[in-house]
């Protein structure tokens, strides 16, 4: 794939998806970005305004290639808008109900030789790849957030992801100016497979009163060097979305050791979600 021909569509414009848009749109990509309604895309053009605004302010770009980024970037709230597209990425919210929706509808307005691609945390990609008649043509890209930021794309090759389409996502990952490392399928791939016990025992530990958050953050990060404690990772993901992973974790491997701690059970019914509501284990303005 080149960035000079390539065609890209990003299906939902919440804060990975509008991430996604942007990385592809200032790597020269044109990117359709695609959501069902329009003030979730008037909201994330606006993101994406304030981060390319941060990107000059620290003189990684100039105010020229912030504007044609923006320029690059098409709002729609139809997903046929993505039949002219080579690469397509599916960055709804982490429900597979609404995973396989997206997935049927993408297959049937999808051109041929198009990629399907998931950012799913955690569902299997083989099972998302059966929703369609092209299996060969699905694969995870697994971005990290905040996708601008990050280098990691965890590149996840389904049961029938063919060599054709692992190999042009890798090259479009490293177009993308991304690190791509290749995985086979599992629940919750190798990142969250390892990330979230670490995150759940964490929330263990403050559940039994071991220690405040604050504390179990700080020695993690000056104990194990980590740039960001467990329980404000948390936050910062969303601790429903970490609920919904170890779900899937503990559902799909069968072992008790992914069972979600019930104080993150019990954040989450209080709608405690973390930084997105302004509530986590810390409290955010």
């Amino acid at each position: 794939m080149s960035t000079k021909t390539t065609k890209a569509a990003v299906i939902g414009a919440g804060t990975m998806g509008n991430g996604i848009a942007h990385v592809f749109a200032q790597s020269g990509f044109d990117v359709t970005l695609i959501d069902v309604e329009a003030s979730f895309l008037d909201k994330a053009l606006a993101v994406i305004d304030k981060n390319l605004s941060r990107q000059v302010k620290k003189e990684v770009i100039d105010e020229a290639a912030k504007e044609a980024t923006l320029g690059r970037i098409t709002k729609s709230t139809d997903i046929g808008d993505a039949a002219t597209a080579d690469i397509i990425v599916e960055a709804v919210p982490e429900d597979e109900n609404l995973k396989e929706e997206t997935f049927k509808n993408l297959d049937q307005v999808a051109k041929d030789g198009a990629i399907l691609a998931s950012n799913t945390s955690s569902i299997p990609i083989t099972r998302l790849a059966a929703y369609t008649k092209r299996p060969h043509k699905v694969i995870g890209m697994h971005f990290m957030n905040p996708v601008p930021v990050m280098k990691l794309v965890e590149v996840v090759r389904g049961l029938a992801t063919d060599d054709e389409t692992a190999e042009a996502v890798v090259k479009l990952s490293e177009d993308l100016g991304k690190t791509p490392v290749v995985v086979n399928d599992s629940p919750g791939f190798i990142s969250n497979r390892v990330l979230m016990p670490m995150i759940n025992e964490a929330v263990y530990c403050l559940h039994e009163g071991v220690a405040e958050a604050e504390a179990i953050d700080q020695i993690m990060k000056l104990g194990m060097n980590h740039p960001i404690g467990p329980l404000a990772l948390a936050d910062l993901i969303g601790l429903d979305v970490c609920l919904f992973i170890l779900e899937v974790l503990q559902n799909d491997l069968g072992e008790d050791k992914y069972r979600p701690c019930p104080l993150l059970r019990k954040y989450v019914d209080a709608g405690w979600l973390g930084r997105k509501s302004g509530r986590g284990f810390y409290a955010y303005d």
